[in-house]
């Protein structure tokens, strides 16, 4: 395992802050027992948080699935949408709508489910409603990426949620690209929609925990 690209700056950070707590507790050491089992938990919090960080952004050996076929999962977490919907944005249509929470303990990289062209791509600034409102997959900071080729096409949202204060996107519209390769990271908790042709024969259940690159969404 390694730790992603994007979490550098936010575990370096955090290990500076833990050496500093930690040299200031050995040079500066209260007499008080009630103070020192105070200094003690501060430490053990920073402590937590600092492996937290790292295992936040950790990056995962994973053996892929593949299939010219195959949708595979974009996203770590859990399935908690499968339902017909209208797809306002580019389709302007009825879509099979499939959610993927990805809480604050989950893999946050975000992988293509399917090799093809970026047909489409916006980012929306907005609200940091939590994940599973209704209304976040509209109103919340968001990225919209359709991805096409000669047998289907398929639109992602990278959805911000209460702590996810920053989305991350590595392609543009006209890009070739490859099955589980990364197009994008979100930062601590969100959700990853997709949106695929009424009728995709799916794989996944409401409730399913999947593995971004390594579980089959559906079929087409």
């Amino acid at each position: 395992m390694t730790l992603h690209r994007e979490g550098y700056k936010y575990i370096a950070l955090a290990t500076v802050i833990m050496i500093v707590a930690a040299v200031a507790s050995v040079n500066y050491m209260p007499e008080s027992p009630l103070m020192l089992g105070l200094v003690a938990f501060i430490n053990l919090v920073i402590f937590l948080l600092w492996f937290w960080i790292v295992a936040f952004f950790r990056l995962p050996s994973r053996t892929h699935t593949t299939g010219d076929s195959k949708i595979i999962c974009p996203a770590d977490g859990k399935v908690v949408v499968i339902e017909e919907a209208v797809e306002t944005e580019y389709f302007k249509d009825k879509r099979l709508q499939v959610s993927v929470f990805m809480s604050p303990i989950n893999v946050h990289i975000n992988r293509n489910p399917i090799s093809g062209i970026v047909k489409y791509m916006k980012y929306h600034p907005g609200k940091y409603l939590v994940a599973w409102h209704p209304k976040s997959s509209t109103e919340n900071e968001r990225t919209t990426i359709v991805l096409g080729n000669d047998r289907t096409e398929i639109l992602m949202r990278q959805i911000a949620g209460a702590l996810a204060r920053r989305i991350c996107y590595y392609v543009k519209e006209g890009d070739k690209v490859q099955q589980n390769d990364e197009f994008g990271f979100i930062r601590f908790g969100s959700r990853v929609d997709l949106y695929l042709p009424v009728g995709t024969k799916l794989d996944v259940k409401i409730g399913d925990v999947v593995k971004g690159g390594v579980t089959v969404i559906g079929h087409y």
